[in-house]
């Protein structure tokens, strides 16, 4: 089976004539096509938010994008909250969902109004102690513990997670910040990562539904907003079918009438914080077959490496490939794709079946928007390639350009020692 890309090969080899590979590639009509259909799939709550995961993609030429269909920003440290402060969100726009988190972060967050999502028990003195005050809007994140299951197998197991408060605490947390003034209530979970099935935000919703109904018979405290985060993921695989986020809009919408809405809880906003669904699909890494190696196993050598997209070698990650201008072609060759780090997991694919494979045939790596390029280091002095979108017209704009040298020495710009470099 085969993916499609977003771009032929010629359009590459136009871009190529002015941004050299490798490059992350975007597809604007894809991007925003996605974005209506959350918006659309979400529509019967009127408080509806996705708050998409700068974690994902940090670029600001694409968040705006998505700020054209009303989402916000899902932030995690400084730096994200101060991108989306200068990219115009403001106040309840912005979602600040972070653990461990150093106190200078709250304090920014609270003085930009972001809405802060405590991840432990113990935060919310250490909130108080740093800022001074509790805000009037507030949330909590919640972890099950145990293994979350739903109908079609075990999806993950919280109870090894970091992340979130055991029930107790949660409950104990609401009548805490009550106490201290806290006046709108928010719930948040975290269960599973990159979900490929409709189920599971319905069953993550009837879980949480479930709780803010006993967490209202017991204290009489009513959450404003529910966020079921992430999890929901893409088809990475071509055997895979993609979620449909109007199924699983339309699953939500059915839990909430019957947990709810019985229940008087008739004005719960909706929150999500997808970052995957929202981005992936739509960014490739676009990279040439340089060199090619005859030894025990057949490799193909290209100019990227795990700086540009480390997921393969981090833990083994499917990324499907298609060799651009060859989408036609037999896949009856097996190779090894590797990058040039110094490390033997620089690798995009392993015994990989694909069409005979030349040098400087480009190679098209799929589903790198999200987790992509914003996982990039700089291992073995390897520079981060540039960032180009694909317009809805066919023409491109380079919408960040690749590192250079003067870009890695440039922490070393206050010292004497190599200001030949800097």
């Amino acid at each position: 089976m085969a993916k499609t890309p977003f771009v032929t090969k010629e359009k590459v080899e136009e871009i190529v004539k002015s941004i050299p590979t490798p490059f992350h590639l975007y597809d604007e009509k894809g991007i925003r096509a996605n974005a209506q259909a959350v918006k659309e799939a979400f529509a019967w709550n009127p408080g509806f938010r996705e708050y998409f995961a700068v974690k994902a993609n940090p670029n600001p030429f694409l968040i705006k994008i998505l700020q054209e269909y009303g989402c916000g920003t899902d932030c995690s440290s400084l730096t994200e909250l101060m991108l989306s402060k200068e990219l115009g969100f403001s106040g309840e726009e912005i979602m600040f969902s972070s653990n461990d988190t150093p106190a200078e972060e709250f304090v920014y967050a609270d003085e930009i109004g972001a809405t802060i999502n405590l991840d432990d028990f113990t935060h919310i003195q250490y909130l108080e102690d740093t800022i001074g005050h509790i805000p009037e809007t507030i949330s909590l994140r919640y972890n099950p513990g145990g293994v979350y299951e739903i109908s079609n197998g075990i999806m993950d197991n919280p109870g090894d997670a970091k992340y979130g408060m055991t029930k107790e605490q949660l409950f104990e947390g609401y009548q805490i910040l009550r106490d201290k003034g806290a006046k709108r209530f928010g719930l948040h979970a975290f269960l599973v990562s990159n979900t490929v099935t409709n189920d599971y935000y319905p069953a993550l919703a009837k879980t949480l539904f479930e709780l803010v109904v006993e967490l209202k018979e017991k204290t009489g405290i009513e959450i404003s907003f529910i966020n079921l985060s992430g999890g929901v993921g893409i088809a990475y695989r071509p055997d895979q079918t993609p979620n449909d986020i109007r199924v699983i809009g339309e699953g939500v919408h059915r839990v909430y009438d019957e947990v709810l809405v019985p229940a008087g809880l008739t004005d719960v906003a909706i929150y999500t914080e997808m970052g995957r669904f929202m981005m992936g699909p739509y960014g490739a890494l676009v990279t040439k077959a340089i060199h090619e190696k005859h030894t025990y196993k057949e490799y193909i050598g290209v100019d990227a490496c795990a700086v540009n997209l480390m997921r393969p070698a981090m833990y083994g990650a499917y990324h499907h490939i298609t060799v651009l201008g060859k989408e036609d072609a037999p896949c009856d060759h097996k190779y090894d794709v590797t990058g040039s780090l110094c490390e033997n997991n620089d690798k995009f694919a392993i015994d990989r079946m694909l069409p005979q494979v030349e040098m400087g045939d480009y190679l098209y790596i799929h589903d790198t928007g999200a987790h992509g390029f914003a996982m990039g280091y700089n291992y073995n002095g390897k520079l981060k390639s540039a960032e180009v979108l694909l317009k809805e017209d066919g023409s491109y704009q380079l919408i960040r350009r690749a590192e250079t040298p003067k870009d890695y020495f440039a922490t070393f710009d206050c010292f004497d020692i190599i200001k030949g470099l800097v």
